[in-house]
């Protein structure tokens, strides 16, 4: 929500400039995304060369057809010649002016006096979007009478104003409207609170209001009011200007009051043309089977049983709470209105907008669950509105209701507040701070809830922490006593952290992709059923496609020697309501196979695991150069997925860290020598190194020390189809010096079973 300080400040006085309002708002109340500067510049005095000016005369330019040569009165005694291109205003229309030496967010330099088609011009006349009070450039900005010419500007219309962008969470409705928002400056601030206390227009010929609810659970309370005479038209530049600040969109008088007043007290409205509605009357119940609904959008909504609609009884006109129905729409025709205030379910309101994929300013109050007592001021505030910008007879009204909910009442033991506070609030200040939230306080210690807060301030420790937030500022920055520790971390957390270790220490730096993708290898992946956009519409099955896209940005920057991992969930398909998370870690690296099987053999080197690779096949890697290990694979990058030579893995956590030992044991340094000895086979291509390295240590026992692959020969010498694999052997005893002799029988033994297992043939 987007509140104007200009409009806020009309319910509260404080001297706090913005910034300060934001900082205390976002420690105690809610997060403010931002202070938006909107209008014109105050330096220099450069709001005091935008006046209220009246048009004296309006003559036809002599050298130009769409031109005009103004003369306008700005309270200086001699009416400013101005030229002016717009045609939706005559002599006597009060308009804002701008004067030379202005300072507009549309120009880069000063405004000055010049010629146009040979006409002097000394100013402008300004259209809203001239300085930041609309998107409208069909004419000028023509102002309400009343203002004398010479009136600065910026006492008219907000034309230099600060707009706090702000996100209550879900628990405070309360705070999406202009008056809950002031209430809370006014607590935090010790401010004066005045809320608008708008006078009920008196019913003239009155009339019976037909209203019947069927489901008063969908429907606690309905507020009727019906207008004649109604004289539908544009709203005054005041009030489409206060819209666009708070971000709505101005459409009609009416219309725009229902929107007014909802920004105001926090509780939808919504306008019938009566005339459309069958009998004049509002049956509010549940969708029939198989009804329809063309809503305001243009868009035909299927329903179903669980949908909460109005109707005029024969048919449906509005999806309650949520969107009117084209068939009801006020236009320009209507001159009778009926005005609905009413309070609706928040869940049902909820699970209807999520199913048909609507959400509207009404229904993301509505599903917070907006105050029922909020309905009498809104319609109040509505009506008079109504009476006085379209000219309208209020003829009748009815509040339908199956009885209003009590206020919730809290016994506070002012103690216990302020330990767990953590910071002494004395109980005349605690009584105080309740108070200017509109918190009642017996002296007993009796707490009475206001009905905004009733949903969410139920229990003790809640009014507790209504007083906590406003003196959240003054908790001292210091880290609490530990007095006991009863939390330590799982040996999956502490491996995490170890593997993070690891891999920063190798030279990758961590990433952090979305969980949510366009697509996902796995066509089994999970799609979400409303996703946001399309680009996040699938809980993505492995982290590799968002580590290759961060590579890419990384490349598109001019980055070089690219080296990235994350640790983070995946979500596979399953069998039940929720998919199966497991936790994965996978890297891209600059630099091909051997660059990432370096990094992985210190990974599983500081796991005190042994890296066993057999070759494998995947869809992200280049064929011929891809393995799998028991956790994952490993290999090198497609070359059609990033530009360069790319080495890229993926395991899985839980896999990796099983055959981890909870604590490593210490093993004696051997004295006794080794004894070092190497050999040469030939096999098939396709026998593994890894395979031969396995037979060998099987071969040999526990006496073979160390057996690794040192050189891969591939020629003419060892034959078509063949390989020469070269394996180092260290034989070494714990109880004595093992002789060349022996060294050598184990040797023999390892060549035979690699003639016997593999028909490897024996070189050097």
């Amino acid at each position: 929500m987007r509140a104007p300080l200009s409009w806020l400040r009309e319910y509260v006085t404080v001297d706090a400039p913005a910034d300060e309002i934001a900082r205390r708002l976002s420690i105690s109340s809610l997060e403010v995304e931002r202070v938006i500067y909107v209008g014109v510049a105050d330096v220099d005095g450069n709001l005091g060369r935008f006046l209220v000016g009246r048009v004296i005369a309006v003559e036809p330019h002599p050298n130009a057809d769409r031109l005009r040569v103004c003369h306008v009165d700005v309270g200086e005694g001699e009416a400013r010649q101005i030229v002016c291109g717009a045609w939706n205003f005559e002599a006597g229309a009060t308009v804002a002016v701008a004067l030379p030496g202005a300072r507009l967010p549309i120009l880069d330099v000063p405004l000055d006096e010049r010629e146009l088609r040979g006409q002097h011009s000394r100013g402008m006349i300004l259209a809203e979007d001239e300085i930041g009070l609309g998107d409208d450039h069909a004419g000028i900005m023509v102002l309400a009478e009343g203002p004398e010419p010479g009136t600065p500007l910026v006492d008219v219309l907000p034309i230099h104003d600060r707009v706090l962008d702000v996100t209550p969470t879900i628990n405070r409705v309360d705070l999406l409207s202009m008056v809950g928002l002031a209430r809370e400056v006014s607590a935090l601030f010790d401010g004066d609170f005045h809320p608008p206390a708008a006078d009920d227009p008196a019913i003239v010929d009155r009339e019976d209001v037909d209203v019947t609810v069927e489901d008063f659970g969908g429907c606690p309370r309905y507020i009727g009011r019906v207008f004649r005479d109604v004289s539908i038209g544009p709203s005054p530049q005041w009030l489409r200007s206060r819209l666009f600040l708070a971000e709505m969109r101005s459409i009609s008088n009416v219309v725009d009051v229902t929107n007014y007043a909802m920004h105001v007290w926090g509780s939808p409205l919504h306008a019938f043309d009566r005339t459309r509605l069958a009998g004049a009357r509002v049956v509010v119940r549940r969708a029939r089977p198989g009804e329809e609904l063309r809503t305001l959008d243009g868009t035909l909504r299927r329903l179903t049983t669980d949908d909460l609609m109005i109707t005029d009884g024969e048919r449906s006109v509005a999806l309650a709470a949520i969107m009117g129905g084209e068939e009801s729409e006020v236009t320009a025709e209507t001159n009778e209105v009926l005005l609905e205030a009413a309070n609706f379910e928040p869940l049902g309101i909820l699970r209807s907008s999520e199913r048909l994929a609507l959400r509207t300013a009404g229904s993301n109050r509505w599903e917070k669950g907006v105050d029922p007592y909020l309905a009498e001021p809104a319609a109040v505030l509505a009506s008079r509105m109504i009476v006085d910008l379209a000219g309208a007879r209020m003829t009748g009204h009815v509040d339908v209701q199956s009885g209003l909910p009590e206020r919730p009442v809290v016994r506070l033991r002012t103690d216990r507040a302020s330990r767990l506070i953590g910071l002494v609030v004395a109980p005349d200040e605690q009584r105080s701070l309740l108070e200017r939230l509109e918190f009642e306080v017996s002296p007993e210690w009796d707490v009475t809830v206001p009905t905004w807060r009733a949903r969410d301030v139920t229990r003790e420790v809640d009014v507790i922490e209504e007083v906590a937030r406003v003196v959240l500022d003054r908790v001292p920055h210091t880290m609490p006593l530990r007095r006991h520790v009863r939390g330590r971390l799982s040996k999956d957390q502490r491996l995490r952290r170890l593997v993070e270790d690891v891999l920063v220490g190798a030279g990758l730096s961590e990433a952090y992709t979305w969980s949510l993708a366009a697509s996902d290898p796995d066509s089994r992946a999970i799609r979400l059923p409303d996703p946001m956009t399309s680009d996040q519409a699938i809980l993505r099955t492995t982290l590799f496609p968002g580590l290759i896209e961060a590579a890419r940005t990384g490349l598109d920057a001019g980055a070089v020697d690219i080296a990235l991992f994350e640790i983070a969930r995946v979500y596979l398909p399953s069998d039940e309501q929720l998919p199966d998370e497991h936790w994965r870690v996978a890297g891209v690296v600059a630099g091909g196979y051997e660059a990432v099987k370096g990094v992985l053999e210190v990974l599983y080197a500081a796991l005190q695991l042994d890296l066993r690779v057999e070759r494998g096949q995947h869809s992200l890697l280049h064929p011929g150069k891809s393995a799998t290990t028991e956790a994952g694979w490993l290999g090198e990058l497609h070359p059609t997925l990033l530009d360069g030579v790319w080495g890229a893995f993926e395991l899985d956590l839980t896999t990796l860290f099983a055959p981890v030992p909870e604590r490593v044991v210490y093993e004696d340094v051997l004295t006794f020598p080794a004894v070092l000895q190497d050999i040469a086979v030939t096999v098939d291509e396709d026998v593994e190194a890894g395979a031969l390295v396995d037979a060998a240590r099987e071969a040999a026992g526990p006496l073979l020390r160390e057996a690794r692959v040192f050189d891969v020969y591939r020629g003419e010498q060892v034959g078509h189809g063949r390989k020469s694999v070269a394996i180092h052997l260290a034989f070494q005893s714990p109880e004595r010096t093992l002789t060349e002799e022996e060294a050598t029988a184990f040797r023999d033994e390892i060549v035979a079973l690699l003639v016997e297992r593999f028909g490897a043939e024996l070189r050097a």
